[in-house]
């Protein structure tokens, strides 16, 4: 089969012919109608996130790719519910050890045991995938591949990071980011009926998140940008998607009293907030991690029912070099789908 291979980071993928994976007993096979393109991948292939690195074996060479959609092609002796033909999704998380602490209060994704797709085990810039039957979702008919595929990670994220930060109905929600992820946390703070302020540099961006149903639109280049936070009012709950410190800089300084601020994008510097003004205003902090299933299929459920569709580019897999490339000079609005 063809597939895109990391071999050394900071080097392109190498788009090779492989051995076509084998199911385990407990394993599915799929063939791949999409793959979303996720920063993650992105900052793996460039060697980042030391942090990651360090803390799991990454294999290699390795098949990335972590956010697949297709239909199951073969299953192992011992899977039961998922059907040869069924259409499902496979995401970070390809496996969780159900045992732990974490696990068993409902944290899979918490699991110091787990396997991660296209980083520990091969994942999806392929023709064919494998995947725990016991962790892969079934994709709603309402949905295309293309549409399905980046709710597994991106929309996952920002999904699980609404929920943890407490949003809800009549709140004012602000978005520093109307990037892949940014785009869909604007439309998940719609469906929960907030009021929502969404942020960037980009006015091409911003004018993305007016159509998608954000009151306000706020550019952070602006001069006068705290002024124009303070006459909207500071936002109950602000969700930085950015990987810049600048933008959680903006985001902490916008919110009100008893505001919370979501932790999702990921700068490469330590972020620092004064505790004295943490205190004085009560902020809280809440960082986010992916999703469990649990999660995925109420998101799932929320895209089937029309209130949440990412905005994507179909490209072929021998693009993958040129995407990442497009990627890393700010140039993909929404998120890109890739196959074989």
């Amino acid at each position: 089969m063809k597939a895109a291979v990391l071999h050394e980071y900071k080097q392109p993928l190498r788009i090779e012919e492989v051995a076509r994976p084998e199911c385990g007993a407990d394993e599915v096979l799929i063939r791949v109608e999409g793959c979303g393109v996720c920063h993650s991948d992105l900052h793996l292939a460039d060697g980042g996130w030391p942090q990651l690195l360090s803390a799991v074996a990454v294999k290699k060479p390795l098949i990335m790719g972590h956010e697949a959609v297709g239909r199951v092609v073969e299953k192992g002796s011992g899977v039961g519910e998922i059907a040869v033909g069924e259409r499902v999704g496979v995401a970070w998380i390809y496996w969780s050890c159900g045992q732990c602490r974490m696990c068993k209060e409902g944290l899979e994704n918490l699991c110091p045991r787990q396997a991660i797709t296209g980083v520990t085990v091969d994942g999806g810039f392929a023709e064919y995938v494998k995947a725990k039957a016991s962790h892969v979702t079934r994709v709603p008919d309402s949905l295309t591949a293309q549409e399905a595929a980046p709710l597994f990670c991106a929309g996952l994220t920002v999904y699980r990071a609404s929920k943890r930060a407490g949003v809800r109905a009549g709140q004012r929600v602000a978005v520093f980011g109307v990037g892949g992820l940014g785009h869909l946390a604007v439309q998940i703070a719609r469906s929960m009926q907030a009021e929502v302020i969404a942020v960037d540099v980009s006015e091409e961006k911003l004018e993305l998140a007016r159509k998608l149903g954000a009151e306000h639109a706020v550019n952070a280049a602006a001069v006068d940008f705290a002024a124009q936070m303070k006459k909207i009012g500071g936002p109950h709950v602000a969700l930085v998607t950015s990987a810049s410190k600048a933008a959680y800089d903006q985001a902490f300084s916008s919110l009100r009293p008893d505001g919370t601020l979501g932790v999702i994008g990921l700068p490469g510097e330590d972020l620092c907030f004064p505790a004295i003004v943490m205190v004085a205003r009560e902020t809280r902090i809440v960082a986010s991690s992916v999703g469990t299933r649990a999660d995925l299929r109420e998101l799932l459920e929320l895209a089937a029912g029309g209130k949440v569709r990412c905005r994507t580019e179909a490209r072929p897999l021998s693009q993958i070099n040129e995407v990442f490339e497009e990627m890393r000079r700010g140039k993909i609005l929404g998120r890109v789908v890739v196959s074989a």
